[in-house]
């Protein structure tokens, strides 16, 4: 269980939907077979417009990206209910989004997948923050703060579905806590 992540900040803004976070001709991948998880995190955030996102979250011939931490406006993770949005994302290297507000079902298949801390904020971040600025977002304290200037900002706490995240998503937790049989155990 790691509570404190430090990084560069990939900023998008408002209403960032799944088929951009993970275009559809990209869905064929298996999450669940290693090498197609691992090029499933070179997709990560491609099907954002150059135009608006010239700096690509991931770059080109790339795995993974250089920025562990999102920033993001309002409804982030909107429009279909793919779980190979946040899995894209973890499997890019992406460790925390730390948005204004979340589609739903993005927001609970982050928990489920437990592959990324959704955190919201209370403050407009993607206007605060540039793509490359080195924060610091401390789950245990529920701030981020920005490494240049020492400014803090409060974020709204994850509450009890951190413990599902942190243990690697929903049938890990469960295993864990003797909710479901462990794997194996033929019950």
């Amino acid at each position: 269980m790691q509570g404190t992540f430090t990084g560069q900040v990939y900023v998008v803004g408002d209403n960032i939907d799944t088929d951009q976070i993970i275009p559809a001709q990209h869905l064929s991948l298996v999450p669940t077979i290693p090498e197609e998880y691992d090029k499933l995190g070179s997709y990560a955030l491609s099907g954002l417009p150059d135009t608006l996102y010239p700096v690509r979250f991931v770059k080109p011939g790339e795995m993974d990206t250089q920025y562990p931490i999102i920033i993001a406006g309002k409804n982030f993770g909107c429009g279909s209910s793919r779980e190979h949005a946040p899995i894209a994302l973890g499997s890019a290297g992406c460790k925390v989004i730390v948005a204004e507000s979340y589609a739903r079902i993005f927001f609970r298949n982050c928990i489920s997948t437990g592959e990324l801390y959704p955190c919201e904020s209370y403050d407009r971040l993607c206007e605060k923050l540039k793509t490359g600025d080195k924060v610091t977002v401390d789950l245990n304290l529920e701030t981020l703060r920005v490494e240049s200037t020492g400014q803090v900002y409060k974020l709204k706490p994850l509450g009890a579905v951190r413990a599902v995240i942190d243990a690697g998503g929903i049938f890990k937790y469960a295993r864990a806590t003797g909710m479901i049989p462990a794997q194996g155990t033929g019950a």
